[in-house]
């Protein structure tokens, strides 16, 4: 016997999909990806469920979905925050139909200041470059004339000059508290690990790290902490020569990120240097790596995904008003403290 009449729950069915998906398709809610939305139309038009009967499939389709593009020296890991960032500026980005696809800039194509072989700039509409630091590549990039989010960017930058919106998490505020609670702590002597000159956030990193010092009247002795070129700390070993070098180590430690800190608590146990009981350290962005060492790492929260979704706002907003004044806007984290760091609240 034939049925009657097509329902919302026979497309449904047919693509294995709720029925509120299916309606929320067919009444053009936006929370629906572009992609979902075409798939539910052309099956209404294929069943002839109502007025989709007397339509052609391209006549309601969208021609193409958009393109996102994303660019980086070295595509984050899942112990990276970047991975859980990528995330959710894909889920964002999808449900305004637009596809992300990622591109790796080579060291060769960054010192030739070209392009990747798989970037075509006429089918992009918009970029976002995570882990790209290199002043001169921003410049390139920006240079394009395409909407461009930066999520974090190259220590030297000066905003204004600068032709794209730029994402950090919040950086220099909670190291300077993390700082400050050492300090309130009763550790008087300090270090710092890591090359402030890395990126904009490791330089923030720095400027609230000395910002406690200076207010507290304690003094920063450079032989005390490692800010060497970022090249040098992954060579084996380094890190275990520039500590047994170190004729006298301070009370505490702060570091860029919880990478160095958990590679810099290895070269300490290699000397029989322990902490916390010698030495106290603290990272930044809360990874896998800060509950995996002993003891567990005092670090800062960064709010990864949510920081993925500000992006893919802040980036389709310029694509929406090419025009607007730019951006640079900071993600709230937050210090969380462990057993790396007694003593401190």
């Amino acid at each position: 016997m034939t049925k009657e009449r097509v329902t919302i729950q026979d497309i449904a069915d047919a693509l294995g999909i709720s029925r509120n998906t299916a309606s929320k398709a067919l009444n053009g809610s936006k929370s629906i990806p572009e992609e979902t939305r075409n798939k539910v139309i052309k099956k209404a038009i294929e069943l002839k469920y109502k007025q989709f009967a007397y339509m052609e499939s391209e006549s309601k389709l969208s021609k193409k979905s958009g393109n996102i593009a994303l660019l980086t020296e070295n595509l984050p890991n899942t112990s990276h925050f970047g991975s859980a960032l990528i995330s959710g500026l894909e889920e964002r980005i999808s449900s305004e139909g637009y596809n992300l696809s990622i591109h790796i800039v080579r060291d060769i194509e960054r010192s030739t200041l070209s392009l990747p072989n798989n970037f075509d700039a006429a089918n992009v509409d918009g970029i976002i470059c995570i882990e790209l630091f290199d002043m001169e590549y921003s410049k390139l990039i920006t240079g394009l004339g395409i909407p461009t989010l930066f999520v974090d960017c190259s220590a030297s930058i000066c905003y204004s000059d600068f032709q794209a919106d730029i994402l950090l998490m919040e950086n220099e505020h909670s190291t300077y508290q993390l700082t400050k609670r050492l300090i309130d702590g009763g550790y008087r002597s300090f270090g710092f690990i890591g090359n402030y000159s890395h990126c904009r956030s490791f330089n923030e990193r720095w400027t609230g790290f000395n910002r406690a010092l200076a207010e507290a009247g304690i003094n920063l002795d450079l032989s005390q902490c490692l800010v060497d070129d970022d090249c040098l700390f992954s060579r084996p070993g380094w890190m275990d020569e520039r500590v047994s070098k170190m004729n006298e180590l301070p009370a505490a430690f702060v570091c860029a990120n919880d990478y160095l800190a958990a590679n810099f608590m290895k070269a300490l146990r290699n000397r029989n240097i322990h902490v916390p009981r010698d030495v106290v350290i603290c990272g930044f962005d809360n990874g896998p790596e800060s509950v995996l060492v002993e003891p567990h790492l005092t670090t800062v929260h960064i709010y990864s995904s949510e920081m993925g979704i500000k992006g893919a706002e802040m980036l389709l907003s310029r694509i929406h008003d090419p025009k607007q004044p730019y951006q640079v806007s900071h993600i709230y984290t937050k210090p969380i403290i462990r057993e790396s760091t007694p003593n401190i609240s």
